[in-house]
């Protein structure tokens, strides 16, 4: 492959690369193929490479100088269970699977960054490139925390990037503070006593029961939750009774959903509201409810210092203002168990209009390769300026 210094970062290849990765897409530790060609370009470029962390994912690791300051920047590899309904020439050739969230574009980012950065050494420390696996729902992050990346790979600061539909793609948000909510799950039971449609006195209703609860569980982020505390509580699943048996009240209705905040302290009254409501509920009608509440994923806060790095290095490589006051998503990403554990930034960098199929999760979205260059200017700048 042939670069130079009208193409640093290999940007004919890089798009292709980007796009192959999108024609092939896998699910969450699913993604050997994705990470046999990241440690093939990783290790072409003299790149210590480290494979099984979290099962599929890659640690790229590239020592210069003699500080013996270390940090971490962070892609995430995985594809969403999702068709794929555009009609791009690279379209996803994996049934129901799709590049839907832009993870084939960051893989490629931090690729040509790290390529780029083996060839000009302009800092003294150490990188260590992560790619990681399983950033959709299936605690990629965690897995690899738990193979004992931060014993292998100590590091000071640890940073990560993700497209933003809305902002253009030369065009970064930084800001400190709530970025990105919690991500938890949560379910409730109602167990009544089953009986005839008919005959609804002999029996306790799970049904009506659960009806109930649905319309009051909204009350929590109304009425319990400090109205200046962002917070949401959704219920997205229920289960009951049998459309082939439209006369039986069933004896246990299942409902479950999703709790997001951006503080600790909200996080724990989510947890607790629903439950207390839905004891209550349970109380009212004369039944018993069960309860589960599953924390998936901290909420992402930057840090100050971090911020600031992160703030420095998109001014010099933008050709724009960075943004400052873009507002946090409701969204999760699991870079928070790195950044809840070492000092941390997570920023944004655009993908053009947020219209269409442009956003995230959408059956026709696709990373835009005009932030190729952006991105990985942005990493490399953050290398060479927090190495030094």
């Amino acid at each position: 492959m042939t670069h130079g210094d009208n193409d640093p970062f290999e940007l004919e290849a890089m798009i292709a690369l980007r796009r192959d990765l999108h024609r092939h897409p896998e699910l969450g530790f699913e993604e050997v193929r994705t990470s046999d060609i990241v440690a093939r370009w990783l290790e072409e470029a003299g790149i210590e490479v480290h494979r099984g962390l979290g099962k599929t994912g890659i640690v790229g690791t590239l020592r210069v100088g003699t500080s013996s300051r270390a940090i971490a920047l962070r892609a995430d590899m995985d594809a969403l269970a999702m068709p794929e309904l555009g009609d791009v020439p690279y379209k996803s050739t994996t049934a129901n699977t799709m590049h839907a969230c832009g993870h084939d574009g960051h893989t490629v980012m931090l690729l040509a960054a790290a390529r780029h950065l083996a060839r000009t050494r302009r800092f003294s420390g150490t990188v260590h490139f992560i790619f990681q696996p399983a950033e959709e729902g299936r605690g990629g992050a965690q897995a690899m925390l738990a193979d004992g990346f931060l014993d292998r790979f100590p590091i000071d600061a640890v940073f990560g990037l993700h497209n933003m539909p809305g902002l253009a793609p030369d065009e970064m948000a930084v800001v400190a503070g709530p970025q990105l909510a919690s991500s938890d799950s949560w379910e409730v039971t109602f167990h009544g006593v089953g009986t005839h449609g008919a005959k609804p006195h002999l029996g306790r209703d799970a049904m009506t029961s659960a009806a109930h609860f649905l319309t009051v569980i909204h009350t929590i982020v109304a009425r319990r939750v400090d109205p200046l505390q962002p917070a949401v509580v959704s219920a997205c699943a229920i289960t009951g009774g049998d459309f082939r048996a439209l006369n039986v009240i069933p004896d246990d209705v299942r409902i479950g959903g999703t709790a997001r905040a951006y503080s600790a302290q909200v996080r724990d009254q989510l947890e607790a509201e629903i439950g207390q409501l839905a004891a209550g509920v349970a109380s009212m009608f004369g039944i018993r409810a069960s309860y589960s509440f599953k924390r998936r994923i901290a909420p992402v806060i930057n840090d100050a210092g971090a911020t600031a790095a992160a703030f420095a290095a998109a001014s010099v490589v933008t050709g724009k203002p960075v943004v400052t006051d873009f507002p946090p998503s409701t969204a999760g990403d699991d870079f928070a168990e790195f950044s809840n554990l070492i000092p941390g930034c997570y920023v944004w960098l655009g993908n053009g209009p947020a219209v269409g199929g442009a956003l995230h999760h959408n059956s026709r979205y696709d990373f835009n390769d005009a932030a190729i260059p952006t991105g990985a200017r942005y990493w490399t700048a953050l290398v060479e300026q927090e190495l030094v």
